[in-house]
C-alpha cells in the first residue's frame, strides 16, 4: 500500500460567536500502517450540523465538549481501501463519526457498513436514510404524536429535517405550515414539497401570519430555532398540543443565554407538552424510520435535498452555511470522488 499524508482540522481554540477558520488548525500525518483487526477508511461525504457548534463548546452537552487538539467531530461516510478486518472487506461503503479528516485506520467500532441500494445516490444516507431521517421521523411520530386532520408548524423549514418533517405531516394529511428565511426556500417547501402555507420571518410578521394561516390554532409545533419563533408559535398552542424541541440554532453562537419565551405560560394554561429529544435515543429503532422513509420514497412522497460543498479545505467556513442560512437542505462536504459501483443486473 503506497504511503498517504492524513490532513485533519483539529480544534484550536474555543470559538466566540461564528465558528472561525482559526478556530480550527490543519493538521498533516503519515497514515500508519495497518495491524491485524484494522482497516484504512478514506471519507468521501462528511455531515455539517448545527450540533458541530455545540461540541467545540467547553461545556459539555449529550456529548463530552472536543477537546482542544482533537481531530474535529463529525459524522462521514466512507470507503474501506485497504483492510486487515475480515468483517469490514476493501471497496466497503461505512458511515460513522469519524471526523473532519481525509484518512483513518479503525477497527471498526461504530460503524456501520452501508447497503448497496440501486439507483439510490450515496449522499442520500445524509440526507435521507440516516441520522436526518431518523430525527425527522422520531421527532415528529413519536415525541410529537402527530395525527390526522391537526396544524402542523415546522421552523427552520427548508433545512435538512424541517423539510422532511413537513413532508411527513402531510402524509399524515395535516396542514403543514413552514418558517424559513428566503422567498425561494418558502417557494421550494410550498411548490415542490407540498407544505400548505410559508412565512418569510425576515420579511413577515411571524405572530401576525401565523394567526392568519393556523386560524384553529396549532396542535404540533417542531422547533429547530428557538428564540422568538418558539415564543411566537406558543402564543397559538391549541389544548394539548405537542411541542417538539429538536434544535436551538439562533441561540448556538450567543454569548449568553437567551431569555425564555415570554408565552410560556400557554403550556400551563394549554396543558400542552413541550419535550426535547436526540436522535442517538433512537438508534435501536433505526429500521423502523428506514422502512418507512424507504417506502415513501419509492412512491413520491418524499423528497430530500443535498446541499453539497467541495473540497476539505471548506469545512471549517462551509458550516456557518447552517447558521446564516445559506444552505437549502442538508449541508455535507464531498471529500474525495465515489468509488465506481458495479452496475446491477
Amino acid at each position: 500500500m503506497e504511503a498517504r499524508v492524513n490532513r485533519q482540522w483539529r480544534l484550536a481554540a474555543r470559538p466566540d460567536g461564528m465558528l472561525k477558520k482559526t478556530d480550527f488548525a490543519l493538521r498533516e500525518e503519515s497514515v500508519p500502517s495497518l495491524v491485524e483487526g484494522q482497516m484504512l477508511l478514506r471519507n468521501i461525504y462528511l455531515s455539517l450540523d448545527p450540533t458541530n457548534r455545540m461540541w467545540v463548546n467547553e461545556t459539555a452537552t449529550y456529548l463530552p465538549p472536543v477537546q482542544i487538539g482533537e481531530v474535529m467531530r463529525g459524522g462521514t461516510i466512507g470507503v474501506v481501501e485497504a483492510s486487515r478486518n475480515a468483517q469490514y472487506p476493501e471497496g466497503s461503503i461505512v458511515q460513522g463519526m469519524i471526523g473532519w479528516q481525509e484518512y483513518a485506520v479503525t477497527n471498526g467500532e461504530g460503524l456501520t457498513i452501508l447497503p448497496d441500494l440501486p439507483g439510490m445516490p450515496l449522499d442520500a444516507h445524509m440526507g435521507l436514510f440516516g441520522h436526518i431521517g431518523m430525527t425527522a421521523y422520531f421527532g415528529l411520530l413519536d415525541v410529537g404524536q402527530l395525527k390526522e386532520g391537526e396544524t402542523l408548524v415546522v421552523s427552520a423549514a427548508a433545512g435538512a429535517v424541517g423539510s422532511l418533517v413537513g413532508q411527513i405531516g402531510k402524509i399524515y394529511g395535516c396542514r403543514v405550515i413552514g418558517i424559513a428565511g428566503t422567498d425561494e426556500k418558502c417557494a421550494w417547501i410550498t411548490k415542490d414539497l407540498g407544505f400548505d402555507a410559508a412565512i418569510n420571518y425576515k420579511t413577515e410578521s411571524v405572530p401576525k401570519r401565523l394567526r392568519e394561516l393556523c386560524p384553529d390554532g396549532i396542535d404540533v409545533y417542531f422547533d429547530n430555532v428557538g428564540g422568538e419563533i418558539l415564543d411566537a408559535a406558543l402564543r397559538f398552542i391549541n389544548l394539548r398540543a405537542r411541542i417538539v424541541i429538536c434544535g436551538l440554532i439562533s441561540q448556538y453562537n450567543e454569548k449568553k443565554p437567551a431569555p425564555g419565551p415570554s408565552n410560556f405560560a400557554n403550556i400551563l394554561s394549554q396543558r400542552a407538552r413541550m419535550e426535547g429529544f436526540i436522535v442517538l435515543d433512537y438508534f435501536n429503532r433505526a429500521g423502523e424510520a428506514m422502512a418507512a422513509l424507504g417506502k415513501w420514497y419509492a412512491e413520491g412522497k418524499i423528497h430530500y435535498q443535498v446541499d453539497i460543498v467541495e473540497g476539505f479545505e471548506a469545512i471549517p467556513e462551509a458550516v456557518n452555511r447552517l447558521f446564516t442560512g445559506a444552505n437549502t437542505g442538508k449541508l455535507i462536504v464531498r471529500l474525495s470522488k465515489e468509488p465506481v459501483r458495479e452496475v446491477q443486473a
